[in-house]
C-alpha cells in the first residue's frame, strides 16, 4: 500500500515568491499533457471506422461513483481519480450482466447486488465507467462477438484484440480507462493482454472472491485485471489480494522453459536475451536457469499418463503440454455443462459459429474420468509449487502466434489452438498465478512473455514485475534498436551468419565445410528447422544417409510443414532401402505441394520399385 500512498502524499507549501511560477508550470504541463493525449488518441484511432465509438470496447457506458473521500487529515483513497471498466459477466446492482449474449441478457433479471470485487474497487476510490465486450459465455480466443463485433486493437486496428475479455483489454490499451477487470478460464486475460501489448494478471485460483461474477468453470475461472502501467497493476493487486505490507526483499530465481520457446517465432534477442540482460543488472536476482518443463511435468504428474494417449502424434514434450490442455478443456466442458445445460436447452440462444461449436461440445459432453481431471489438477499444482517454492518464477511465451487479422476468413486451425492451449494450460490447470509482460514489437506485432509463480505467490509476482520494470524497459529499447550485423552478440544473429556461410560452402561443393557451419549454427539455435534441413542436404551429398534422416526428422518436429525436409528424408530413406517409409514422406510432400515435380517423380519411382 505504500506505493499507492506515495501517489497522494502532499508536500509543504512553497514560498509565496515561487507560487506564480508553479501555477504557470502546471498550466504549461497541462497543455502539453492534453496535446500529447490528443495526439496519441488520434494516432491510435487511425484505421478505426468513425462510426465505432471508444474502439468498440464497450457494451454499455455508465458511471458508478466511488465512496466519498475521507476528510483530512486522513489519506485519500489509494485508487482515487482512477477509472476502470468490467467485462460483461460482472454483476452491477440494477443492471443485467449480458455474458456477451443478448438472449442471456433478455432472460435474466437485473442484479440485486454488485460483484464483490467491483465494490472493493469503488470503496477504495476508483470509478467504474462501463461494461465491456467479451466473447460469448467466456469462450473464444479472438475477441470477436457475433452481436457486438470485435473491439479494435489499438496496437494495430487490422488485428483482433484477443479474447475472451477483449473489450477490457482494448479499453486499457486505448487509454480509455486506467485498468479493467476481466475473467480468465483458459486464457481469457492472457491472450488479449499479449495481443494488445499491455500487462495482464491472472491471480492464483481462489484468491479473489468471484461472488457476483458469472461462472464458466468454477475450477478454472479467475478474476484478473489489465493495466498499461505496472504501478497501477501492482496497486490494484494490493487492493484485491488484500496483501500485507511488503516484507524483506527475497532473492528471485528465473527458470526458462526452453521447450516452450522452441515453438516461438520471435528472435531470442527480443525475448530471452532481453530478460537475461535485465536480470543481470539487478541485485538479488540469480542468473537465468534453463529447463525442459514438459519433461519435469511428465515425471512429477503421474495422472497425466491417462491423457497423453490422445496426444501421441505430437513431439514428446509438446504431447505432455497437449495432454494438460486436453484435461483443461475437458474440465471446462464438464463444469460449463453442469452450470448452464438447462438454460441452453430451454432458451436455444443465437450464438456465433465459432462459439457455438465450443458450447455444443460442452453441453453434449459425457465425462467418465472426472476424478482423474481433478486429481491431475492437484498433482500439477503440487509439482509446480515444489519447483518454484517461494522465490521461483517460470518464464514461458504467453502465446505462440501473432495476433490474427480481423478480416481474415481463415479460421483458427486445431494446430494453432493446440499450441495456444498448451502454453496457457500450465497456469490454467494448476491454478498458479501468471502475469503477461509486454516486450514491445516484432515486425509491427506486439510480443510478450509470461511469468508464472507458485499458487499463492501473487504478491511476490507483482512485486517482481514492478521491481524489475525499469531494467526490462531499458533492455527492450536496446533490443528494438538492434540491427542484425556480424558484430552482434545475439545468438540468433550469429546463427544466421553461420547458416549463410554454410549455404555458400554448399554451393561451392564444400559439403564437409557446410556441415560444420550448419552444426555451429545449431549449437547457437537448436530450434530452427532450416538449419537441420540444410545440414541434411549436405549429408546427402556426402552419402551420410542416416545422419540426413535424423536431421530431417528433427526439422519436421520443429516445422511439420517443411516440404524440403520430407523430400530429403524420403531420399535418405530410399537410399537406406526403406521404401515404404520413403513413399510416405513423398506423399506428405505432395499433400503440402501437390505440383512438386520431385515428389511426383519419386512417388512413381518408388511404386515401381515396390511393385
Amino acid at each position: 500500500m505504500e506505493l499507492c500512498k506515495n501517489w497522494r502524499r502532499g508536500r509543504s507549501s512553497p514560498p509565496n515568491g515561487v507560487k506564480v511560477w508553479i501555477v504557470l508550470g502546471i498550466t504549461v504541463a497541462g497543455v502539453l499533457i492534453l496535446a500529447e493525449a490528443t495526439r496519441r488518441r488520434r494516432r491510435m484511432s487511425r484505421g478505426v471506422p468513425r462510426r465505432v465509438e471508444f474502439f468498440g470496447a464497450f457494451v454499455e457506458r455508465f458511471e458508478l461513483a466511488p465512496s466519498p473521500q475521507p476528510p483530512p487529515p486522513a489519506a485519500r483513497h489509494p485508487l482515487a481519480d482512477l477509472k476502470f471498466a468490467v467485462s460483461d459477466n460482472f454483476e452491477i446492482n440494477g443492471y443485467v450482466a449480458g455474458y456477451g449474449n443478448p438472449d442471456w441478457k433478455r432472460t435474466h433479471e437485473p442484479a440485486s447486488q454488485t460483484a464483490v470485487v467491483v465494490s472493493a474497487l469503488l470503496e477504495r476510490g476508483a470509478t467504474c465507467v462501463g461494461r465491456t465486450v467479451m466473447d460469448e459465455f467466456a469462450f473464444g480466443v479472438t475477441g470477436d462477438n457475433l452481436h457486438y463485433g470485435a473491439p479494435f486493437n489499438p496496437e494495430l486496428p487490422s488485428l483482433v484484440p484477443g479474447g475472451s475479455s477483449s473489450g477490457s483489454a482494448v479499453a486499457v490499451a486505448a487509454d480509455l480507462v486506467d485498468f479493467a477487470l476481466g475473467t480468465d478460464t483458459i486464457g481469457g486475460m492472457r491472450i488479449p493482454a499479449s495481443f494488445c501489448g499491455i500487462f495482464g494478471f491472472k491471480p492464483s485460483h481462489g484468491t479473489i472472491s468471484n461472488i457476483g461474477v458469472l461462472t464458466n468453470s468454477q475450477s478454472l475461472d479467475t478474476i484478473g485485471w489489465f493495466a498499461r502501467d505496472p504501478s497501477i497493476l501492482h496497486c490494484v493487486g494490493h487492493i484485491l489480494l488484500q496483501a500485507s505490507a511488503m516484507g524483506p526483499k527475497r532473492t528471485r530465481r528465473f527458470i526458462l522453459a526452453d521447450d516452450c520457446f522452441q515453438i516461438l517465432r520471435v528472435p531470442k534477442h527480443k525475448t530471452v536475451q532481453v530478460l537475461g540482460k535485465a536480470v543481470e543488472n539487478l541485485s538479488g536476482y540469480q542468473p537465468l536457469k534453463h529447463m525442459n518443463i514438459s519433461q519435469y511435468i511428465a515425471t512429477n504428474v503421474l495422472s497425466l499418463k491417462e491423457f497423453v494417449k490422445s496426444s501421441t502424434k505430437m513431439q514428446h514434450g509438446q504431447s505432455t503440454l497437449r495432454a494438460i490442455s486436453l484435461a483443461m478443456v475437458l474440465l471446462q466442458r464438464y463444469e460449463f455443462k453442469t452450470n448452464h445445460e438447462d438454460w441452453f436447452n430451454t432458451t436455444k440462444p443465437r450464438i456465433g459459429i465459432d462459439i457455438s461449436s465450443q458450447v455444443l461440445a460442452a453441453v453434449n459432453s459425457t465425462q467418465d474420468n472426472i476424478k482423474s481431471l481433478y486429481k491431475m489438477r492437484l498433482e500439477l499444482r503440487s509439482a509446480l509449487n515444489k519447483l518454484l517454492k517461494d522465490d521461483g518464477i517460470l518464464v514461458i511465451p504467453t502465446v505462440t502466434e501473432f495476433p490474427f487479422k480481423r478480416d481474415s476468413r481463415k479460421k483458427i486451425t486445431p494446430d494453432i489452438e493446440d499450441h495456444l492451449h498448451a502454453l496457457l494450460s500450465i497456469a490454467g490447470m494448476s491454478g498458479c498465478c501468471q502475469i503477461t509482460v509486454p516486450l514491445g514489437k516484432h515486425e509491427s506485432y506486439p510480443i510478450s512473455i509470461s511469468y508464472i509463480a507458485a499458487h499463492g505467490a501473487d504478491k511476490f509476482l507483482l512485486d517482481t514485475v514492478l521491481d524489475m520494470y525499469s531494467s526490462l524497459q531499458e533492455q527492450i529499447t536496446i533490443a528494438s534498436n538492434l540491427v542484425p550485423t556480424p558484430d552482434t552478440n545475439g545468438d540468433m544473429d550469429a546463427s544466421e551468419i553461420l547458416k549463410e556461410k554454410g549455404n555458400a560452402a554448399y554451393k561451392g561443393t564444400q559439403w564437409n565445410k557446410a556441415v560444420s557451419f550448419y552444426s555451429e549454427a545449431i549449437k547457437l539455435n537448436n530450434a530452427n528447422a532450416i538449419y537441420y534441413c540444410n545440414r541434411a542436404a549436405a549429408y546427402l551429398k556426402l552419402a551420410c544417409f542416416q545422419q540426413a534422416e535424423a536431421d530431417c526428422s528433427q526439422a519436421l518436429l520443429l516445422d511439420k510443414k517443411n516440404v524440403k525436409a520430407y523430400l530429403r528424408r524420403g531420399t535418405a530413406r530410399e537410399m537406406l532401402l526403406c521404401y515404404k517409409e520413403a513413399l510416405e514422406d513423398f506423399k506428405h510432400a505432395l499433400v503440402l505441394e501437390p505440383q512438386n515435380k520431385d515428389a511426383v517423380d519419386a512417388e512413381k519411382r518408388l511404386r515401381k520399385l515396390m511393385a
